[in-house]
């Protein structure tokens, strides 16, 4: 039995994933999008989904939530951050000359744009193949090298390599996953990737949060 929220900052895909987990729910779980911190402490596992902008997504949580609070739930029970809900979890990121994030895991959010040649197209979008770098129940029946949906500017650098799930290359290799305690963060978008990707969020909701 799962008891999920989503959270909602005003900003992302959360209906897109919550139409997601719904197809792969038991009889006895339930999923909800909230932005109330009592709701979102009562549950037993958390996403954080979305897209845009790193600034605005700051912003938003910042009008929302008592951040230290926020940081403090994220940290207690199994959560999965999509995406932007991924880049949130750095220290830092250099979009609009630079924005504070939640700094939960050591690092920074960097341009793709500075690393590509005029021949690849930003964002990244489309199917890529993610190389799994560390076993974790996230990859339960979940074959190497599957590929997974993706559409973003800005990418992930962790501090510490302990911290790396998964990489994917677009042309270069950058963290496509990122895992640590109860925690665990995908660049691309599972909603969005078919059966592969409902099996990961189904390894989600089947884990404890121990790896």
């Amino acid at each position: 039995m799962a008891d999920i929220v989503i959270i909602d900052y005003g900003m992302g895909n959360v209906h897109s994933v919550a139409k997601a987990l719904t197809n792969i729910l038991d009889k006895k779980s339930k999923v909800k999008i909230s932005k109330s911190i009592s709701e979102i402490k009562k549950s037993t596992h958390i996403v954080f989904p979305g897209q845009g902008a790193v600034s605005e997504c700051m912003s938003n949580i910042n009008k929302n939530f008592e951040i230290n609070e926020l940081k403090e739930i994220i940290k207690e029970k199994p959560f999965l951050g999509i995406c932007m809900g991924l880049q949130v979890l750095m220290g830092s990121s250099t979009e609009n000359n630079g924005v504070s994030c939640l700094d939960i895991i050591d690092g920074e959010v960097l341009s793709i744009r500075d690393k590509l040649d005029k021949n690849l197209k930003i964002p990244h979008m489309g199917w890529s193949e993610v190389v799994q770098q560390n076993n974790h129940p996230l990859w339960d029946g979940i074959k190497n090298k599957s590929y997974f949906y993706f559409v973003h500017s800005y990418y992930v650098s962790p501090d510490k390599k302990n911290d790396i799930l998964a990489t994917t290359s677009y042309g270069f290799d950058f963290v496509s996953a990122i895992a640590r305690e109860n925690m665990v963060a995908v660049q691309f978008h599972p909603e969005k990737s078919s059966k592969t990707g409902l099996k990961l969020l189904q390894n989600f909701l089947s884990w404890d949060g121990v790896i």
